[in-house]
C-alpha cells in the first residue's frame, strides 16, 4: 500500500475510533458496573480469560444485587467475545467495553464494544470497573501526531502554545509592563531608557519561563519550536538566549507575525509553511487551498452532501474532503410513486425531515432504518470509485469554512461535470 493509501486508512480508522469513543463517553451506569479492559498485544488471551473469570468470581461479593448481576453479565459478555481470538490479541492490542447502561425511564441496556488494533499500542493490561467507561487512554492514542512549540511576542504581550498534529492549542499568555518609548515626567532620558531595557529583559525572561515550563518536559517528543513577532522583538528574544538551551537547539525559525494574541499563534503556523512542510496541518491547508482555487477560478470543485455525492456516483471526484468535526447521518428516501431514490444529510440524532421526491414531487417518508452514518456512506462510495478521502481539521480558517460554510463535505474533481 502506498504512503497516501496508508494515511487514508489511518485517518478513516481514527474517525471510526473517535465515533465509538464519543458514543462510549455518553454511556452511564447506575453504579460501578461498566467494565473496561485494555489488553496489550503480547498478553495471551488465555491470561485475560483467567483474569475475567477471577473478577466474575469476586463480583459475587458485591452487596447490591443489581450491581452484582450487571457486573457479572458484563464479564460474561467479555468472556464470550474473547473466544473469537486465538493465542494473542490483534496488532497493537485491543480494548473491551461492556456493561448495563442507562437507557432512560429507569431502564438499562447491556452493551458490549470491542476496539481492535488502536493507532498506538496498548502499553499495559488494565482492568477498570466504574460508572463510566475508561476512554482516556484511547483518546490519548488518537491525539494528532507531530508536536511543535509556538511562541509569539512583542513588547506588549506574548502567547505560548502547541501545534499538536493539526490543532493549534493556546496555553499560556502574558502582558508586559514595558513603558512606551516616550520619556515620562522629569526622569532623565538615560534613566528612563535603562528602566525600559530592564522591563524588556524581565518580560523576555517571563516569556521564556512560560515556554520552558511548557516545552522542556516534552522536549524528547518536540519536533521543533517556532517563534513569531515583529522585528526586532523576536530577534532580541532569540539572540538573548532566554530559552532553555535544549529548546534553542530546536528553534526551526523566526517569522514575522502582526498579532501576538491567540490568533497570532495561528498566523505563526501559516507563515512557517516551509518549515512545517511535512506537518499534518500543512497537508490540510494545501488541500483546502487547491479546493478554493478550483472554486474561484476553475470548474473542478464540488461541495455539499447532495452535489458531492452525485459527483462521487459519476466517478468524477479525485479527492473527497470531509471535516474532521462533521457528525451527520444520511437518510435514504425511496419514492413509492416513481422508484426514485434521494439522499439527505442531517445532524446526528436529528428528526427525519419531510421530503419531496426530486423527480415526481411526491411526499416521501423514511424511517430510522433508512438512516446511516453519512461519512461511512460517502467513504464507501469513494472506495468503490478509487477516490481518495481526506479528513480536514477545523483548526484553521479554510478548514473551519469547510465545516460551517460548505456543510463539512467537498471534493476536488477529476474533470468538470457541470453539477
Amino acid at each position: 500500500m502506498s504512503q497516501e493509501g496508508a494515511t487514508e486508512q489511518s485517518d478513516r480508522k481514527k474517525y471510526e475510533f473517535r465515533r465509538v469513543i464519543e458514543e462510549l463517553k455518553e454511556f452511564e451506569g447506575s453504579g460501578t458496573q461498566l467494565v473496561t479492559i485494555y489488553v496489550p498485544e503480547d498478553r495471551q488471551v488465555s491470561d485475560v480469560v483467567a483474569h475475567v473469570t477471577q473478577e466474575h468470581s469476586e463480583a459475587a461479593n458485591i452487596k447490591s444485587k443489581q450491581t452484582r448481576t450487571n457486573v457479572q453479565d458484563a464479564l460474561t459478555s467479555i468472556k464470550d467475545r474473547l473466544r473469537y481470538y486465538d493465542t494473542y490479541p490483534p496488532e497493537n492490542g485491543m480494548v473491551l467495553f461492556s456493561g448495563a447502561v442507562n437507557s432512560g425511564g429507569g431502564q438499562t441496556e447491556m452493551i458490549t464494544r470491542t476496539l481492535e488494533s488502536p493507532p498506538q499500542p496498548v502499553e499495559s493490561f488494565r482492568y477498570h470497573c466504574d460508572s463510566d467507561f475508561l476512554t482516556e487512554p484511547l483518546e490519548h492514542m488518537l491525539a494528532d501526531q507531530g508536536l511543535y512549540g509556538l511562541i509569539v511576542l512583542d513588547r506588549r504581550e506574548a502567547n505560548v502554545g502547541w501545534l499538536r498534529g493539526k490543532r493549534v492549542e493556546p496555553v499560556k499568555s502574558a502582558s508586559s509592563l514595558v513603558p512606551g518609548k516616550q520619556r515620562k515626567g522629569g526622569q532623565s532620558a538615560q534613566r528612563f531608557a535603562r528602566l525600559r531595557l530592564e522591563a524588556i529583559d524581565n518580560f523576555y525572561q517571563e516569556v521564556a519561563g512560560m515556554a520552558n515550563d511548557l516545552f522542556v518536559p516534552e522536549r524528547h517528543d518536540l519536533e521543533g519550536v517556532l517563534v513569531g513577532g515583529p522585528s526586532p522583538t523576536k530577534d532580541e528574544f532569540l539572540d538573548g538566549d532566554y530559552l532553555h538551551h535544549e529548546l534553542q537547539d530546536k528553534v526551526l525559525g523566526k517569522f514575522d507575525v502582526a498579532y501576538t494574541d491567540e490568533s497570532g499563534l495561528r498566523d505563526l503556523v501559516d507563515n512557517a509553511e516551509d518549515a512545517l512542510a511535512d506537518a499534518e496541518v500543512m497537508k490540510d491547508k494545501r488541500e483546502m487551498e487547491e479546493f478554493f482555487e478550483e472554486l474561484n477560478a476553475g470548474e473542478r470543485a464540488t461541495y455539499g452532501f447532495a452535489q458531492t455525492r452525485r459527483n462521487l456516483m459519476m466517478g468524477a471526484v479525485d479527492r473527497l474532503l470531509i471535516s474532521e468535526d462533521l457528525r451527520a447521518e444520511a437518510i435514504t428516501f425511496d419514492c413509492p410513486e416513481c422508484a426514485n431514490t434521494d439522499y439527505e444529510m442531517i445532524d446526528q440524532r436529528a428528526s427525519i425531515p419531510d421530503h419531496t421526491c426530486s423527480d415526481c414531487g411526491a411526499d416521501v417518508l423514511a424511517s430510522d432504518e433508512d438512516r446511516e452514518d453519512a461519512i461511512d456512506h460517502l467513504i464507501e462510495l469513494a472506495e468503490q470509485r478509487g477516490t481518495e478521502t481526506k479528513f480536514i481539521s477545523t483548526d484553521f480558517e479554510k478548514g473551519d469554512q469547510l465545516l460551517n460554510a460548505f456543510g463539512g463535505v467537498a471534493g476536488i474533481l477529476r474533470y468538470s461535470t457541470g453539477i
